[in-house]
């Protein structure tokens, strides 16, 4: 006689899943995150940045004069439609933890519709344990609750990997495909909205285009496609950018104080900050009073290159150290220390290392033993965005956050690929 779980269709057992992953989630918010207070980071930003729109205010400084792009705008104005009231706070936190329950839901799709191409899997199995983990796993939903970036980041890395997978997939037909290749641009376009980093998407998605699509013609016009649906997107946020700084800004005046904080004395000498990021040294470089926030991006990007070609010999062991940060296997303390200046509890800080010791082994596995070669390229790009990004930049939590859902989806794999099957799955 069939258990009672093993009567339950695909769609059934996910909600179960992600209902108790959004009973969690909110239960976390609700008695850790309650009215507290905003501490000094990127979440007063987003926050303030949010409840100015509710009063017609676009993306000015917090006293409502200068022009700020100190971020992309994409978390604010979606926090913009919660930011009011006396609770708006907290209703941001509930917005955010919302953003997580859809990513439990989105992953488990995601790595069932892997699993199915990989054939030598259960592909229910695989969806159901994904979101298992995702619901559980503290690296998503640490940041289910804060008013940044990340949650929605994770939301749209796995819609955007979806339709990758669907614009790469052989049982595609050229309609279908060309939908797919605007929906990736447009998610593109979204996700470097919310976090630049995720533009790099356009480019490794590109490179996967060319690997699986024939004749390559054709795989040429759906990067064209997906690229100028990106460029629509972004290019009022560009053009408005232009119009109203002195220098030049793209997405964000942030590339001035990350490459700054992360390429100064400090994190390329003294052992407790190294391959880090200061901000102390951002402190240091902050230009004459009165310039705007473009100019100061301008004079903080020259001085760190400017500091990085000065010092290129300790590049490749501030690199190493970058990436063992990233990966959580050198200086844990000072990541954990820079998470709790991010309004993380200090034991789900460590659950999420100990969690990230055991299962990105087990993603690896996943990826290369059990998903096929196709499926491994699309999920390797937001690999790829993260090891680049942290070379590049720091080696933070924060960063890698981009590949936490392949991690996700790479260890359900690989666990559900260790069950005998029976004659009769269950």
């Amino acid at each position: 006689m069939r258990s009672f779980w093993a009567r339950l269709t695909f769609a059934q057992r996910l909600t179960i899943v992600v209902a108790l992953g959004a009973l969690w989630r909110y239960g976390y918010v609700i008695a850790a995150k309650w009215n507290q207070t905003l501490l000094q980071n990127d979440s007063l930003y987003y926050s303030w940045q949010a409840a100015g729109l509710t009063r017609g205010e676009f993306f000015k400084d917090i006293y409502g004069k200068l022009e700020a792009a100190e971020h992309g705008p994409l978390t604010s104005i979606v926090l913009a439609p919660v930011s009011w009231g006396a609770h708006a706070v907290d209703q941001q936190r509930l917005l955010t933890a919302t953003l997580g329950v859809v990513t439990v839901a989105l992953i488990g799709i995601l790595a069932r519709r892997i699993a199915a191409a990989a054939g030598s899997v259960n592909a229910d199995r695989v969806g159901i344990v994904a979101a298992a983990i995702a619901a559980a796993y503290p690296n998503l939903w640490i940041n289910d609750g804060l008013v940044m970036s990340e949650s929605l980041g994770a939301l749209l890395v796995v819609l955007l990997l979806l339709a990758l997978f669907d614009l790469t997939s052989a049982y595609a037909t050229r309609r279908t495909r060309g939908a797919r290749a605007v929906a990736f641009g447009i998610l593109v376009g979204l996700g470097a909205l919310a976090r630049s980093e995720l533009i790099l998407a356009i480019l490794f998605g590109a490179v996967v285009i060319l690997w699986w699509v024939r004749p390559w013609r054709h795989a040429a016009a759906l990067i064209g496609v997906a690229t100028l649906a990106m460029l629509v997107l972004i290019a009022p946020w560009l053009i408005y950018n232009q119009s109203r700084f002195d220098e030049s800004v793209m997405l964000s005046t942030n590339d001035g104080t990350t490459l700054i904080g992360a390429n100064c004395p400090e994190t390329y000498y003294s052992p407790p900050a190294l391959g880090g990021w200061s901000l102390f040294c951002v402190l240091d470089v902050q230009g004459p009073p009165g310039i705007d926030a473009s100019t100061r991006a301008r004079i903080q990007r020259d001085t760190a290159l400017s500091y990085a070609k000065h010092h290129w010999s300790r590049l490749p062991l501030v690199g190493l150290a970058r990436f063992g940060r990233m990966i959580d296997v050198f200086k844990v303390g000072n990541l954990v220390h820079q998470d709790e200046g991010e309004e993380k509890a200090t034991w789900a800080i460590w659950s999420g290392i100990a969690c990230w010791w055991v299962l990105a082994p087990l993603a690896a596995l996943g990826l290369i033993k059990v998903a096929k070669r196709r499926e491994r390229t699309v999920l390797l790009v937001p690999v790829v965005i993260v090891v680049i990004t942290s070379f590049l930049f720091y080696g933070t939590h924060r960063l890698r956050l981009t590949m936490e859902p392949v991690v996700v989806i790479g260890a359900a794999l690989f666990l559900c690929s260790l069950r005998t099957p029976r004659r009769r799955d269950v």
